[in-house]
């Protein structure tokens, strides 16, 4: 009533701006609004004092007009705060009356929070007691509130009721995961299931990730539909392995809360309709950030009545206006021409060569020793361990945002493992694998420096092998790809490039008295900067220049329109200056300076992207050289007939190649690459990736053997490697079942050369059984 009294004016708005904070604390709880009035009634008895006090020196005759126009601006505002002290003072028996008021409501509010009879809260215990939460101490919950002091009030209930709580505010640094106190030791604490609590405002509302949580509470609902979605993703997001389930407050006493509960019923409303979830991700666009909060103080303000206020925020709430927004992010995903049969194939690739959890625990195995760490495996928990304090060894390679941790407890490089048990998760980018690696590398340096010799079973001359690093760093400084690149040099054959997984076939062997002539052969660095280095290159400065051209026309899009309405702002503050609008200047000053902020932010996002654009190659250095010798007892006749027969081995690629195309797969020969496969083969209708090893057997029957690095991939990747075995290769090549997971039989280890012997009768059977194309010389 005081706002509507004041008509449509400065006073009217901050009443009602002040009004409608009040009643957004009001429906979060008895507890905030309680601290609000006190905070207020504080603040007035305060300010009558100064008012009294201040009101007593002012001159008893005012200025002329023009006396007021040839003062001072300091002289001018000490009288405005003279006048305005009167005003107060004048006014004190009302001041006195309202704060009367606001400690009877505070005194109200503390009256409903030490009965318990807060509804809100009782219902909260009610839900906690349904999901289970009393009996389950492992089930984790997120409680969101706008408001610091209903935090504390639900952190102090929920720690009654017996849980381990936490929390995360905006008065919190955003510290480390071993430092108390802070954002991401709360964070650890709770992903680890040392709080089973966290209650948060929307500090926690961005850049943390809780999907170790499946339920969420949103004690009170922001009028920014954005913060609802932000709320939401922190548990519903990668990693999440189970529905979410979320549960929104409102005070159905209230008009904010019966609106707003209007309002989320209508948006589930069109969701059942469309049946699509992506309702939730478009509310924002439908209801802009600052609508509702608008809508809301102008009906506090009293510029709205209670039917306009509904109206005014249902209105674009209809199922056409989501549908047309939905179907627009649709056509936009269209426009970026989209390649299904791409993005399958890049799914298969990453599956091929991600780093496996065996990989990194084998890793972790062999250089935490080296570095001090202890680590001690776990049963039962695939590539788990228990680990000790981070030796200052490890503390030392301290880089980049995440700090090392002083104990990382129980950790795993199995990402199942780590979600289910919530453990240290260890993969690429890692502080702690980081760590181990640059600490491996600065002990390994004098071993690289002297290279190593080893023996080869397949090679029938010595060879040279050279490791070569090389990085693409584009204009930022930035290192976008690092790659690993491995030269074979003979002494009479040209350089060809092989696999550094190659040296897992090798065995260790001493140096020779006498070096052959390959080792003494000058490094071949022109052949490898154009046939490894220039591609290498031109395919990263393809992928950049892709990504940076997207992204160009998603800022120049974004920032065009930012800045045509900037520049349609400056018009109306122009001319609202020229008629003499009040305060139109300021306006005009502030949209001028928003308009020149975007044209330099639009001048150096451009310079920005030129500069990404721009790679090259550095970092070029070899690392290691080793030599490769032919096995010393490679013609004895117990290792000679196990090593591969070249015209067997094309035959039976050839045969296995064809038979991938002929299920309609995209088959590639990689045999030279020495991934410990030899083929892969994509099915485009199903996605699924086979990594074929392939064994072909002269005769009708015999042994097949796996090297050390086939073995040890064969282990890692059960999910697709397969072993394809084709018999009587010299006469009627015949194609045995396909074996799925060939790891899992009983191979015979040969210890003089390292390799893994198994009879092909144990594992095959003819394809004549499988109802598909029959292999070369099979029956048709």
């Amino acid at each position: 009533a005081r706002a509507a009294d004041q008509g449509d004016t400065a006073r009217a708005r901050a009443v009602g701006f002040l009004m409608s904070l009040y009643q957004r604390r009001l429906a979060s709880s008895a507890r905030a609004i309680r601290r609000s009035l006190e905070n207020r009634a504080t603040r007035m008895e305060n300010n009558l004092q100064n008012a009294q006090a201040l009101a007593a020196t002012a001159p008893q005759n005012l200025p002329d007009p023009e006396d007021l126009e040839e003062m001072e601006e300091g002289d001018r505002l000490r009288l405005e705060n003279l006048l305005a002290a009167v005003t107060m003072a004048d006014q004190a028996e009302d001041v006195h009356a309202e704060i009367a008021e606001l400690k009877e409501f505070a005194a109200q509010a503390q009256a409903i929070t030490a009965a318990g009879q807060e509804a809100k809260l009782s219902r909260l215990r009610e839900i906690l007691r349904e999901q289970g939460f009393f009996d389950r101490p492992d089930q984790r919950l997120l409680i969101f509130t706008e408001f610091r002091d209903t935090l504390d009030y639900l952190a102090e209930q929920l720690a009654a009721w017996g849980f381990r709580v936490g929390q995360i505010h905006g008065g919190m640094p955003a510290g480390s995961r071993d430092e108390p106190n802070t954002r991401l030791y709360v964070e650890q604490q709770f992903r680890a299931g040392e709080i089973q609590a966290l209650v948060a405002t929307e500090a926690a509302g961005e850049g943390i990730n809780l999907q170790c949580c499946h339920i969420l509470f949103n004690y009170d609902i922001p009028w920014n539909p954005n913060r609802l979605e932000q709320r939401m993703g922190r548990i519903h997001r990668y990693g999440q392995t189970r529905d979410c389930l979320i549960f929104n407050f409102v005070a159905a006493n209230t008009i904010e809360g019966q609106v707003l509960r209007r309002l989320l019923e209508k948006i589930q409303e069109i969701r059942d309709a469309l049946d699509d979830d992506a309702v939730f991700n478009v509310v924002g666009e439908v209801l802009p950030a600052a609508q509702v909060e608008r809508v809301f103080r102008d009906y506090y303000a009293d510029r709205l009545g209670k039917d306009d206020l509904e109206n005014r925020l249902l209105r674009d709430i209809d199922e056409t206006r989501f549908r047309e927004i939905c179907q627009t992010a649709l056509e936009g995903l269209a426009t970026r021409r989209l390649n299904l049969d791409l993005l399958v194939e890049q799914r298969a690739r990453a599956q091929e060569r991600r780093v496996l959890p065996e990989t990194l625990a084998r890793f972790l195995r062999a250089s935490a020793g080296r570095a001090g760490l202890q680590l001690r495996p776990v049963r039962n928990q695939p590539h788990t361990f228990d680990s000790g304090r981070t030796p200052p060894a490890l503390r030392q390679y301290q880089a980049g945002p995440r700090e090392i941790a002083a104990n990382y407890g129980r950790l795993t490089t199995h990402r199942e493992t780590a979600q289910q048990h919530n453990l240290e998760w260890i993969r690429p980018g890692h502080p702690l694998l980081t760590a181990l690696r640059q600490h491996s590398l600065s002990l390994s340096q004098e071993t690289l420096a002297r290279g190593a010799c080893f023996h080869s079973l397949q090679h029938q001359e010595p060879a040279r092998l050279d490791f070569y690093r090389a990085q693409v760093v584009d204009g930022m400084g930035k290192a976008l790809h690092e790659r690993l690149f491995v030269l074979e040099l003979t002494a009479g054959g040209e350089p060809r490039l092989v696999g550094p997984d190659l040296l897992g076939n090798l065995t260790p062997a001493a140096r020779p008295p006498s070096l052959p002539a390959v080792a003494e052969l000058p490094p071949a660095d022109d052949w490898l900067h154009e046939q490894a280095l220039r591609p290498f290159l031109a395919e990263t400065r393809a992928d950049r220049a892709a990504e940076v051209q997207r992204i160009a026309d998603h800022v120049d899009l974004s920032l065009t329109e930012l800045l045509a309405r900037a520049d349609a702002e400056v018009g109306h503050a122009s001319l609202a200056k020229d008629q003499g609008s009040p305060g139109a200047e300021g306006r005009l000053a502030q949209a001028e300076t928003r308009y020149d902020e975007l044209q330099a932010r639009r001048q150096n996002r451009r310079a920005e992207l030129q500069r990404q654009g721009s790679v090259t190659l550095q970092g070029v250095e070899r690392l290691t050289t080793v030599l490769a010798l032919p096995h010393p007892e490679r013609e004895a006749p117990e290792i000679g007939n196990l090593r591969p027969n070249a015209a067997t081995e094309l035959t039976a690629m050839r045969v296995v190649m064809d038979y991938e195309a002929a299920r309609g797969c995209q088959v590639a020969d990689v045999h030279q690459q020495n991934l410990g496969y030899d083929v892969t083969s994509l099915n485009p209708q199903s996605g699924e990736l086979r990594l074929i090893e392939v064994k072909g057997l002269a005769a009708a029957s015999g042994d097949i053997l796996l090297s050390p690095n086939e073995r040890r991939v064969a282990e890692d990747r059960p999910d697709c490697y397969w072993l394809y075995v084709v018999t009587n290769c010299a006469a009627d090549p015949q194609l045995q079942e396909p074996v799925a997971n060939p790891a899992q039989f009983p191979w015979h280890e040969e210890s003089k050369v390292q390799h893994y012997r198994l009879n092909v009768n144990a594992i095959t059977q003819p394809m004549a059984i499988r109802d598909e194309p029959a292999a070369y010389g099979g029956p048709e």
